[in-house]
C-alpha cells in the first residue's frame, strides 16, 4: 500500500472539535436557560436508569462523544458501554446503559441520541461499501462533502465503518483539481495537469522549515486519458479518475501500469451502492463517495427507561 492520508482516530483534536460541536448543542437545547420540562415535573433528588438501544440494524460510531456530553454537562450519570464503536448491531441491542440524576438524563437525552444516531449513520453506510466491495483490493474513501464544524467526527465515523479517510481538510495535502487548472488559464497562463503536478512538488521541495510538509501527499484531479497519460511522468501519488466511465477506468488503469505503477488510482463520480461494485471491478486502487457523510441517514436510537 502507498502512502497515506491521515486516518483519524479518537485524539485530541478529535475530542476539541467534539467539545465545540457539543457546546452549541447544549446552547441550543437550553439557551442560558434550563430544561423548564423537567425542572417542573421532576424531583431533584430523583435517580434512575435507561438503555441506548438501536432499533435497526447498523455499526455503532459516536459512544465517545456521549461520553464527552456528560462530562461537559457536569452530568451525574454513570455510563456503561455494552459495545464499543465500529461493533456490529441488530434491532434491539443494549447499546449502553446510564444511571444517575434522573433530571441530567432527561435533559441530555436528545443531544446525545442526535450525536449517535447521525455518527452511527455514516458508519452503517460506510460499512455497507466496504462490504460491496470486499471481493476486490479496492479501499472506499471519504471526501470533504460535509457538516461544517463536523468534519472530523463525520470522518472518524466512516472509519469506524471500515471506510478510509481521504485528507482531513486543505492543509494536510495537495489535491489539484480542474478549477486549480481553469484559474491558471483563466489568467492566460495555460499548463498541463503534468506541470501542475510538477509545480507543486517544487514547491514543497522548497518548502522545507515553513509550515508545508515536504512529504505531503500530491494528488492530481483528471477526466480524460489524455489528461493521465500527461499526469503520470510528473509523479503524483495518486490520480483522481473524476466521472470517467467503466471503460476509461479500466484503460486507466492499464495505462498506469504501463506508464507509473507506483502510482495509484482513485475513481470519483457516479458512485453508489449499485455501482461501486462495477467500478472496484475495473482494478481502482480508491474510490472516494461524498455520499457516505452528506447522504447518510442517522441510524435509529432511542432511550428505552428502566423500570424497576
Amino acid at each position: 500500500m502507498n502512502r497515506e492520508f491521515e486516518q483519524l482516530e479518537w485524539n485530541d483534536r478529535l475530542i476539541d472539535d467534539c467539545r465545540q460541536i457539543l457546546r452549541l448543542a447544549v446552547r441550543e437545547d437550553l439557551d442560558r436557560g434550563h430544561d423548564w420540562t423537567t425542572v417542573a415535573l421532576v424531583p431533584q433528588p430523583s435517580e434512575g436508569a435507561a438503555d441506548i438501544v438501536a432499533r435497526q440494524r447498523g455499526t455503532i460510531a459516536g459512544l465517545p462523544a456521549v461520553a464527552l456530553l456528560l462530562e461537559e454537562t457536569n452530568a451525574r450519570i454513570e455510563l456503561t458501554r455494552h459495545v464499543e464503536d465500529g461493533a456490529g448491531v441488530d434491532a434491539g441491542t443494549r447499546i449502553a446503559t446510564l444511571r444517575g440524576s434522573t433530571r441530567d438524563l432527561l435533559t441530555c437525552e436528545r443531544i446525545m441520541l442526535n450525536l449517535l444516531g447521525r455518527l452511527s449513520g455514516i458508519a452503517t453506510l460506510a460499512s455497507e461499501y466496504v462490504a460491496a466491495v470486499a471481493d476486490y483490493p479496492a479501499r472506499i474513501y471519504d471526501t470533504r462533502k460535509t457538516t461544517p464544524g463536523w468534519r472530523r467526527l463525520e470522518k472518524y465515523a466512516t472509519s469506524r465503518g471500515g471506510a478510509c479517510n481521504h485528507r482531513t481538510g486543505l492543509f494536510d495535502g495537495v489535491l489539484i483539481k480542474d478549477n486549480h487548472l481553469a484559474s491558471y488559464d483563466s489568467a492566460g497562463t495555460s499548463r498541463t495537469v503534468g506541470d501542475a503536478v510538477l509545480q507543486a512538488r517544487e514547491f514543497l521541495r522548497d518548502s522545507r522549515g515553513s509550515q508545508a510538509d515536504p512529504e505531503m501527499l500530491v494528488e492530481v484531479e483528471v477526466d480524460r486519458l489524455e489528461q493521465l497519460r500527461e499526469a503520470l511522468p510528473a509523479g503524483p501519488d495518486i490520480v483522481l479518475l473524476d466521472n470517467m466511465s467503466l471503460d476509461d477506468l479500466r484503460a486507466a488503469v492499464a495505462i498506469r501500469n504501463e506508464l507509473a505503477a507506483d502510482v495509484e488510482l482513485e475513481a470519483s463520480g457516479g458512485v453508489n451502492l449499485t455501482t461501486v461494485a462495477s467500478i472496484a471491478a475495473t482494478g481502482v486502487d480508491r474510490i472516494s463517495v461524498g455520499g457516505l457523510t452528506h447522504a447518510a441517514v442517522s441510524l435509529d436510537v432511542a432511550l428505552d427507561w428502566a423500570l424497576d
